[in-house]
């Protein structure tokens, strides 16, 4: 199965998983646009390219789950609950189980940024952060200081800079 199909594959699972919601949809299709996006100029190989998209697609996959089960969903309830749930949308796919504990390992620290391992990581943390700015209407200045603090590539910078019309 090639790139795209599997990513169309996933992104298919995933609408399902948190239909009802066109909310979180939206928020994990922008998110992996970024993530593509930012992967591909930043010339990710073709493996890590694929492992980080499905990342974007399921990074928050625990939300629903967690709302149900705790009637609230931090961040880190997220990153508690989450693997689990993407393991399982996952195992059709037969993806090396590598691959698998790669996707759950970013699932489970997305929300972290203190030791961020890995291109995927960083790209896939840069991308929901330009999804959050904007949906979380954050103030030019907190995101400024969030970019210069936690963006790593070029292209997520540049992002970042023209889409918020941050000084260079």
């Amino acid at each position: 199965m090639q790139l795209h199909e599997m990513i169309d594959r996933v992104t298919w699972k995933m609408v399902e998983h948190d239909g009802g919601s066109p909310k979180r949809i939206q928020h994990f299709l922008k998110v992996h646009r970024f993530a593509q996006l930012i992967g591909r100029e930043e010339q990710l190989d073709a493996h890590t390219q694929l492992v980080l998209e499905c990342a974007a697609l399921v990074h928050d996959i625990g939300i629903g789950p967690c709302k149900a089960k705790y009637g609230r969903c931090t961040g880190t309830l997220q990153e508690q609950e989450g693997p689990m749930y993407a393991r399982a949308l996952l195992e059709e796919f037969h993806l090396p189980e590598a691959d698998v504990e790669r996707i759950c390992y970013l699932v489970a620290h997305h929300h972290s940024y203190d030791n961020i391992q890995g291109m995927d990581y960083q790209i896939l943390v840069e991308a929901d952060f330009l999804v959050n700015f904007h949906e979380d209407k954050m103030e030019k200045d907190t995101v400024r200081e969030t970019m210069n603090r936690i963006f790593r590539t070029q292209t997520g910078k540049r992002l970042c800079q023209t889409m918020f019309d941050l000084d260079q």
